[in-house]
């Protein structure tokens, strides 16, 4: 199977109402679709983590780096994606698009090691507050856990080349393009040298890329918190989070209609494959 056909596979299991609480049947059929898929790389940790007296879980696969590097003390560079979605959407831009790219990084990092030792981590209860990542970033930082990157896959699949298709919280709209048709990439200050060499390996695949820095953990435009990053920012990590831009652009956000014929597969293929490269890079 192609890339493009590994994600719409990926995304028609994934793709389905999984709530936490409204949909729970969907929600554990894509908690362990994730926990079989990471099954196939190596084994499968379980982060758990108390929600109003109930357990939930984010899915955790640690890759080894190069073999050259393996002795060497070397910072993580963590990818995550959240899985769950809102009620009465099949979220399959939010975040199916994240879940599936995650689970191809998963893949091709297997077959061929990065420079730095990966964790992919697919989170639970984003929609809740980033309930999973920041009990999980709380975690590292306890632990003293050093992070080369932390990089959240948030809506990867919707784009739209149409004039005036994108918005922006002001006064953005003065700097970036106002077609819809570019990933997105928001990092905090320590990672804009990232945010520069992962939207031009994303670019040289055939993909639009914007960088955008947020200084002061995203205060300042509420908007650029609004996906795990936020959790890891908090917490004083360096992170980014990569983004279609969800509700800037797509009009099915948190909507019935956010289904897999919306997407853009070579859109999202383009995005997948841009990150390895740039994720290779670091």
């Amino acid at each position: 199977m192609t890339l493009k056909e590994r994600l719409q596979t990926h995304l028609n299991e994934i793709a389905r109402e999984r709530d936490p609480y409204m949909a729970t049947a969907g929600h554990f059929f894509v908690q362990e679709y994730i926990r079989q898929q990471f099954a196939q790389w190596g084994s499968v940790e379980i982060h758990t983590f108390l929600v109003n007296g109930k357990t939930y879980q984010n899915l955790i696969l640690n890759l080894s780096p190069q073999v050259q590097r393996r002795q060497k003390d070397l910072p993580l560079i963590l990818i995550g994606a959240h899985y769950d979605a809102v009620p009465g959407t099949p979220g399959a831009d939010d975040n199916a698009t994240g879940v599936a790219v995650l689970l191809e990084l998963a893949r091709k990092f297997t077959a061929e090691p990065a420079r730095y030792p990966l964790r992919l981590v697919a989170f639970d209860m984003e929609e809740y507050g980033l309930l999973g990542s920041a009990d999980y970033a709380a975690l590292l930082r306890q632990q003293k856990q050093r992070l080369r990157l932390m990089m959240s896959l948030e809506m990867l699949g919707y784009q739209n080349s149409q004039p005036n298709s994108q918005n922006y919280p002001p006064p953005l709209e003065r700097f970036y393009p106002n077609q819809g048709d570019f990933i997105a990439l928001i990092g905090n200050l320590r990672t804009l040298p990232d945010l520069i060499s992962i939207s031009r390996s994303i670019r040289q695949v055939g993909v639009p890329s914007q960088w955008l820095p947020a200084p002061n953990r995203g205060l300042i435009v509420p908007q650029t918190r609004l996906s795990d990053h936020a959790s890891f920012w908090d917490v004083g990590y360096p992170a980014m989070m990569v983004t279609d831009t969800a509700f800037l652009r797509n009009p099915h956000y948190h909507k019935p209609s956010d289904t897999i014929a919306t997407l853009d597969l070579d859109f999202l293929t383009g995005v997948c494959e841009g990150l390895a490269v740039g994720i290779r890079r670091l």
